[in-house]
């Protein structure tokens, strides 16, 4: 595997990477969190382009992904999509968290784009537990890049301390183990 994994401790609407992944609600409309913030740094052009494909196909379903422009990010797009609201475990939520992490990389291979930053998707207002979320979305990512070239690298954008160091012990064992190419930085993006 040709790819490589990068940890950040920062702003995602700061990268400069080929799509942001937006961590949406099914409306695509924008809200809190993370969300909030990338339509805010995205500007219009990005909530136009979601009420285009909300009037095209209807809202995004729990799992799925959608692609559109960037606006005034320092990215080629924004990959919404919508990770599933934390009931307790019992209600398929960490199927539906994988597909989110699965359908955002395979809109990115079908693009051709060649970077995608994730956030810690459902781990804010959707009360996803973060360790479990984290896991979950790193097992999946390298999954995903077993099976593709593309993207052929991948950003775990992190909001806080807690969240990026669930992910640095990740890449640590996944390093360790694999003995893989991947890279680590720390501080703002």
């Amino acid at each position: 595997m040709a790819n490589c994994i990068r940890i950040i401790r920062g702003d995602i609407t700061r990268l400069q990477v080929g799509a942001i992944v937006n961590a949406a609600n099914s409306s695509l409309m924008g809200g809190g969190g993370v969300d909030g913030e990338i339509h805010r740094a995205a500007g219009p052009a990005l909530l136009a382009a979601c009420r285009a494909v909300v009037a095209r196909q209807g809202e995004c379903p729990v799992g799925e992904a959608v692609i559109t422009e960037a606006g005034r990010l320092n990215a080629r797009a924004v990959i919404h999509t919508v990770g599933p609201i934390w009931r307790g475990g019992g209600h398929d939520e960490a199927r539906l968290l994988a597909n989110a992490y699965r359908n955002s990389l395979s809109l990115a291979r079908e693009n051709q784009i060649d970077s995608v930053a994730f956030p810690s998707i459902s781990t804010g207002i959707y009360g996803y537990p973060k360790d479990q979320a984290a896991q979950i979305a790193f097992a999946t990512v390298i999954e995903a890049l077993r099976q593709s070239e593309w993207p052929k690298q991948v950003w775990f954008a992190c909001y806080d301390e807690q969240t990026f160091a669930l992910y640095e012990g990740l890449l640590a064992k996944w390093q360790h183990s694999e003995g893989s190419y991947s890279q680590q930085t720390h501080g703002e993006g």
